[in-house]
């Protein structure tokens, strides 16, 4: 069997997530049926993040396995044509036999958009919050984040990971017109850890919080003691990096 990663690009809000679910369409359901009939065997993918419904991804990367070596430039067009307006496959990577594309990523990095003027472009594509933000207040917090390792506060209650520890690399905003980005990028996340952070950034944002109130949400371990979570549609996971020995030469 030979392996490839799947790079990878889908605007989230027709699906509900990547994962294959009973009797609800998926990114991954949708992408599997289509190389199945291109390919006349049966594939399976291996995402390197599952992302939750109605969440973005720019640039991700998902792993298979087939008996038979790929004409990538022909696989790639054909495959495309198949698959809807909304997903794309941006290129397809022979990598060694033991490559995972979720064990071995490095880092991912998120970003979440805020728009804070009404703009019906980006109605199914960013979070539009009402009201003023301290940008630097946010800031503060954000950076915060950076001295810590356990996110059990920004983690779903019902989860079956093993642990909670994540080590943040980057947190910061940045401020673009009307619209505000948060930039997050770190080794692994919890299920709707970048939601929840967001959330309660912009609670803090709000004048509902301190920004030094950042350190008694996260020492709690408590969903509780962390905001609600920001809205699915302004999410993106933007990039996932790996060690370059994975990938083989490209013939």
């Amino acid at each position: 069997m030979k392996r490839y990663f799947l790079e990878l690009s889908y605007a989230g809000k027709n699906y509900h997530g990547w994962q294959r679910q009973p009797s609800m369409i998926s990114i991954q359901q949708t992408i599997e049926d289509r190389m199945r009939l291109l390919l006349r065997e049966p594939v399976e993918l291996t995402v390197a993040g599952r992302t939750d419904a109605g969440v973005h991804a720019k640039r991700t990367f998902a792993h298979f396995d087939v008996e038979k070596s790929l004409d990538i430039p022909m696989t790639i067009n054909r495959l495309n044509s198949f698959l809807p307006q909304d997903i794309a496959v941006m290129n397809i990577l022979p990598v060694k036999a033991g490559a995972h594309a979720r064990y071995d990523a490095i880092d991912r990095t998120y970003r979440y958009i805020i728009v804070t003027k009404k703009n019906p472009f980006m109605t199914d594509w960013a979070w539009r919050h009402q009201g003023p933000l301290d940008v630097k207040a946010m800031q503060e917090a954000a950076e915060i984040l950076m001295k810590y390792e356990d996110f059990k506060s920004f983690s779903k209650v019902k989860t079956d990971v093993k642990t909670f520890i994540c080590q943040i690399k980057e947190a910061r905003w940045e401020i673009k017109d009307d619209r505000l980005d948060f930039v997050i990028t770190a080794n692994r996340f919890l299920r709707n850890m970048v939601r929840a952070i967001v959330g309660t950034l912009v609670d803090i944002g709000s004048g509902k919080y301190e920004p030094e109130q950042m350190h008694r949400i996260i020492q709690a371990r408590d969903r509780r003691a962390a905001g609600a979570s920001a809205p699915p549609q302004g999410l993106y996971l933007e990039n996932v990096r790996y060690p370059q020995e994975i990938f083989l030469p490209n013939h």
